[in-house]
């Protein structure tokens, strides 16, 4: 088999799992945590044979649609991050994308983030610690690198960072996931205060020179 032939292959593949992918978010958006292999199957009109091949088992494919809803994600709140605003607005901007995120689509947020909610007769269920930790642990390591490029923290910046970075994200996920659950408040009352609660050391650290500025 030559090149040109292995690369039209390798193309139609990704076209394939992108599409696949596709008819899951379509069954996630309508049934959430309780989506299955057979409804996923069923919705990309193929075998439920089929799509393990693709993906393995229903972890497999989680983690293909955890990739995929975290890659969107994360480029929103890279977008608000680097907007031309001062650092408190970019601050609210990105506490903001992420509620509104999770507010658009809760069906899409709890497969994520509680798929042992989820199972169907004979389809096992979700380790939630096992496939939606991962998701926290990327946001937290793209979140502290952030933080480093553009902040001055100091001696022992690096370490810093990365706490900070997961703490921001334990936060944002913890008051996001009770905030959904129960609506106490408008999302801008919960974005000003967990804002509030984030800002006096965020205030007082310099912009690290040369970087971009946060």
């Amino acid at each position: 088999m030559d090149t040109t032939q292995r690369t039209e292959q390798q193309r139609s593949a990704d076209r394939r799992r992108r599409e696949l992918l596709e008819a899951a978010d379509r069954v996630v958006l309508r049934d959430g945590p309780q989506a299955s292999m057979n409804a996923i199957a069923a919705e990309a009109g193929i075998t439920k044979p089929i799509l393990y091949r693709h993906f393995g088992d229903k972890g497999g494919l989680y983690a293909a649609l955890a990739k995929r809803h975290t890659d969107a994600l994360l480029d929103s709140l890279r977008a608000a991050l680097d907007a031309p605003a001062d650092r408190r607005e970019r601050v609210e901007a990105t506490l903001d994308t992420y509620l509104a995120a999770i507010e658009a689509r809760p069906q899409v947020y709890r497969f994520l983030m509680h798929p042992s909610e989820g199972g169907q007769p004979g389809d096992a269920g979700f380790d939630i610690g096992r496939y939606s930790a991962p998701v926290l642990r990327r946001m937290g390591e793209e979140l502290a690198t952030v933080i480093e490029e553009r902040l001055d923290l100091g001696p022992g910046s690096q370490q810093l960072a990365r706490v900070w970075g997961h703490g921001i994200v334990g936060m944002m996920h913890a008051a996001g996931d009770w905030w959904l659950g129960e609506r106490p408040c408008s999302r801008a009352e919960l974005v000003r205060s967990l804002a509030d609660l984030l800002w006096g050391r965020l205030a007082a650290a310099g912009d690290r020179v040369g970087g971009p500025g946060f």
